[in-house]
């Protein structure tokens, strides 16, 4: 990273977009964990989507979180823009500013917002990045306006999880991607694994690949600087639903697999939890990403508790719970 050379007008901005589960989450961690003394203020959505290692926090103030390499994360209220201009004035010395979209988000209404008449003086927008499956994405798997969107606002698309499918379908991604964007930047990586200098500080944000009538839209709308505004619209769902689960009482571990491959889970797409059963003593950390899921264990540092958030299309919120009712242990 110390070739990356900053230019002294506007800190560069870069905006990490990609569906449920295509490693966004992995790839701050990677970037924040090998920064070579760059000073990066990362912007999430809630801590808790980053996995931040336990060495490098140091301190929450309010939504800002203080990392002891000096890099700063910070959480997106209702406003986008409010959120960035307390980076900007920030006391500590920021280089390099990264936003991560949520995994439904349309990425045009955040990528309008940093070209900007109020932001576009200060900042720069360099690039940005859409993280793909390789395992479970295909054009039409999603049924998402907003998955196509990712694609074509993309300046580079990263090709993620490659070490989980052939060689030849590593080809036909690359296609089939080709064919949504014409002449796409794509590179390929496991565990969103990739040299900094690839995606940083690259230049390639390109103003003209953006709805021109968006653009002058967006250029007429002012904001006041010190007024709140809801800006939720920059983190729409795009007709998706969020059903969370919470309950102080165990699991049975054989009831919750059978939960997962119950046909209820088909248009789950993503999931996150922690989860207590009955026949362990230990935390379980539960991830689901498409059809592919895992479960890591740790000590509790907490009470007990199952917590539980799964993000799908088409799906009954009272009928998941209900099913996940039936996994708790009288």
């Amino acid at each position: 990273m110390d070739n990356l050379m900053l230019p002294k007008r506007g800190m560069p901005v870069t905006i990490i977009t990609g569906f449920l589960g295509s490693g966004k989450t992995t790839l701050l961690n990677h970037i924040l964990s090998n920064n070579h003394n760059l000073k990066v203020a990362v912007l999430v959505n809630e801590f808790g989507d980053i996995d931040i290692d336990s060495q490098l926090l140091v301190s929450v103030e309010e939504n800002m979180l203080s990392l002891s390499n000096g890099c700063i994360c910070c959480t997106i209220n209702d406003d986008l823009l409010d959120t960035v201009y307390q980076v900007l004035e920030s006391e500590q010395k920021v280089d390099y500013l990264i936003v991560e979209t949520t995994g439904v988000a349309d990425p045009l209404p955040i990528i309008l917002t940093f070209l900007s008449p109020e932001l576009r003086d200060l900042v720069r927008l360099d690039s940005v990045l859409t993280l793909i499956d390789a395992e479970n994405f295909t054009p039409s798997y999603f049924e998402s306006d907003a998955a196509l969107q990712q694609i074509i606002y993309g300046d580079i698309i990263l090709l993620n999880k490659i070490d989980l499918v052939t060689e030849e379908k590593v080809k036909e991604l690359e296609t089939s991607i080709s064919t949504i964007k014409q002449g796409a930047s794509i590179l390929c990586c496991e565990n969103a694994k990739i040299p900094l200098p690839l995606i940083l500080d690259i230049q390639r944000s390109n103003v003209n690949n953006y709805p021109q009538n968006e653009l002058e839209s967006s250029h007429d709308h002012h904001h006041e600087h010190d007024h709140h505004h809801d800006h939720s619209h920059h983190l729409e769902i795009d007709g998706f639903v969020s059903v969370s689960f919470e309950c102080d009482r165990p699991f049975n571990v054989d009831k919750f697999q059978n939960f997962i491959t119950d046909n209820i889970m088909a248009k789950v797409y993503r999931a996150k939890g922690i989860l207590w059963f009955a026949e362990s003593e230990l935390k379980h950390i539960f991830q689901l990403s498409g059809k592919r899921y895992d479960l890591n264990t740790e000590e509790w540092q907490t009470p007990q508790k199952n917590q539980l958030v799964m993000i799908g299309k088409d799906i009954s919120a009272d009928n998941l719970r209900a099913k996940l009712q039936e996994c708790i242990v009288n």
